[in-house]
């Protein structure tokens, strides 16, 4: 599939940084299971360090492992310097720095720094009726009603009655004792019911009041602590969403809400701060942040090198055009010229901005890409290749998520009792509860759940997908069709994924060079093409099932063929090519 190209010139040049690098993600509780309990570990996930070295990949994020009651996954941190004890130990943290420092691999770890779990001894500490820490917090009184008409992302109010809650969670003062955190010491009945708590994600998620300068010099002390742990990598987690309005106004129009408290200018003051005070200090860290509902203006601001904040950023409108009127949870075929003026836009503009992009079609709170953007069934292999192919020769770094670079697919549940995630679960009971069919609520949970994303790594066709000894936590399902062991043996996805992420080591057009959109209003391919120096690549890539024909420049007629997912494809003889269902190809200006 890959070709050396045949140049005149070279195409290689100086990169910079981390333009040349490659994340792989890694959600812990679903990678590897080292003792058979059914959760992933950070030894299983050593146990795997030759598997993601054999990638050719620089850096590995791994999700939130930290202490917490897991009522998100992991994202309700209860403490943020331990390990959460059924994921492992510190000193098991610290042997998976090393096996990966010895492959030239560093480490990102998840920052969830907007909330904490309402576990977490700071929030415990306000219950119990310590001011100081009622500050860490958005606590409200409310006068009338709720203290404003804030939505949570999670459904329903984004305000909860400000008392104790550790009974109403299940949770036993053994299970707080064992997993390192503080049930309220006051008892559930602590707290004042006439105050709110503000939680824009889960009820058991309080945000934190960036406002106050404690808590900003405490979240720098986080970062410091694992910084001094060998962590090079951190991304930081819906961390355009820190900077509310101190006055926490009401929204005037229905979810006009995200716009008082997304993005607002002291974001980026507060990521300055935490950078002067944290990972700025090492020149080699690398940074993302996940920005929710973002302009492209505000990312430019986030990344541009001079601001000296992050490194790139994650946004996600090419993700939601499957959404119906921009809502996650229903179901229409993805806008395909929405999705190419998506690429153009932000693809472009960061570009003239000096902005960076972090490149992503999967991770773990969306649906795998196959199935939204591909064909799963009829062009498994040619729609994983071509899929990545599109991203990987983009201006920017891209990440795979677990899983992505063996064309894993969207599990085939038949039942929400197969999900597990409270998102899901909440979704579904709210589809209904508006009058959808449980039958068509059903189908859209299972479009565009998280738990899609989050099965187990299937390594082989057993049972449990080699990921566990044990009964998993969330159920695999088509391991005997797709895993490790058959990619390995004869697979055409898992090596062509190698072949990417070495291209963009070796050739600096790929790595550093402009980007501009070709052919924009091409019904089936998307097209563009990447300059550096006097060197110029045509990326083409055919979203659809059926062969479709692109005109292409003069220029790249005879070219070289750098990449193909199309083992046939040796050469493009003349302007008009055409192209196969899912073919992804890459020409070398000859």
């Amino acid at each position: 599939m890959t070709y050396e190209p045949k140049m005149g010139r070279s195409m290689q040049g100086v990169v910079t940084g981390f333009h040349d690098k490659t994340i792989y993600q890694v959600y812990p509780k679903s990678f590897c299971d080292s003792d058979g309990d059914g959760v992933g570990d950070l030894r299983g996930i050593t146990r795997k360090v030759p598997y993601i070295a054999s990638l050719g990949v620089d850096m590995v994020w791994l999700n939130p492992f930290f202490v917490s009651p897991q009522r998100d996954n992991g994202y309700d941190i209860a403490n943020y310097y331990r390990v959460n004890p059924a994921l492992g130990s510190m000193d098991d943290f610290e042997e998976l720095v090393a096996a990966l420092r010895a492959h030239g691999i560093g480490v990102m770890l998840d920052m969830v720094l907007n909330h904490t779990s309402t576990q977490h001894e700071w929030f415990q500490r306000a219950l119990a009726g310590e001011t100081e820490y009622r500050d860490f917090y958005y606590i409200r009184p409310a006068t009338s009603g709720l203290p404003n008409n804030w939505v949570s992302k999670f459904g329903g109010p984004a305000w909860a009655p400000f008392t104790g809650n550790s009974a109403s969670l299940g949770i036993t003062d053994a299970d707080a004792a064992r997993n390192g955190f503080t049930r309220n010491p006051a008892g559930d009945d602590s707290g004042d019911p006439t105050l709110y708590y503000l939680h824009l994600y889960d009820v058991t998620q309080a945000d934190l009041n960036w406002h106050n300068p404690r808590v900003r010099n405490e979240l720098a002390k986080v970062v410091r602590f694992w910084q001094n742990k060998g962590v090079q990598g951190f991304r930081f987690d819906v961390i355009n969403v820190i900077g509310k309005p101190e006055d926490l106004p009401s929204a005037l129009r229905g979810t006009d809400d995200k716009r008082l408290y997304t993005d607002t200018p002291i974001v980026e003051q507060y990521i300055k701060e935490l950078a002067a005070a944290s990972f700025g200090r090492d020149p080699e860290s690398v940074t993302v942040g996940e920005m929710s509902s973002t302009s492209i203006e505000r990312c430019i601001a986030y990344t541009n090198p001079d601001n000296k904040a992050l490194s790139m950023v994650f946004n996600f409108h090419h993700l939601k055009v499957d959404y119906v009127d921009g809502h996650k949870w229903s179901r229409k075929p993805f806008d395909f010229q929405e999705l190419k003026r998506l690429f153009a836009q932000w693809g472009v503009g960061m570009e003239r901005g000096g902005g960076w992009n972090a490149l992503f079609w999967n991770n773990h709170d969306q649906p795998r890409a196959l199935n939204r953007f591909g064909d799963p069934r009829g062009y498994r292999v040619e729609s994983a290749t071509m899929l990545a192919t599109a991203i990987h020769m983009m201006r920017g770094t891209p990440f795979v998520y677990m899983g992505e670079e063996i064309g894993m697919t969207d599990p085939e549940y038949a039942s929400m009792d197969d999900y597990v995630d409270i998102e899901a679960i909440n979704a579904y009971r709210e589809l209904v509860a508006t009058g959808t069919s449980t039958q068509e609520a059903f189908a859209i949970v299972h479009s565009k759940a998280r738990d899609n994303a989050r099965t187990p790594m299937q390594w082989d066709d057993s049972a449990h997908a080699g990921f566990t000894t044990g009964t998993p936590w969330l159920r695999p399902t088509n391991q005997s069709m797709i895993n490790v062991a058959a990619e390995e043996a004869s697979g055409k996805i898992l090596p062509y994924y190698r072949a990417l992420i070495v291209l963009r080591k070796k050739y600096a057009v790929i790595s550093e060079g402009s980007y501009e959109p070709y052919a924009e209003d091409h019904p089936r391919v998307l097209a563009f093409t990447r300059t550096f120096g006097n060197d110029r690549l045509l990326v083409l890539a055919n979203f659809y099932g059926e062969e479709t024909m692109i005109q292409i420049p003069p220029e790249f007629v005879g070219g070289s063929i750098v990449i193909a997912n199309y083992e046939d494809r040796k050469a493009v003889a003349t302007n008009r090519v055409v192209m196969r269902p899912y073919e992804a190809i890459t020409i070398w200006q000859r």
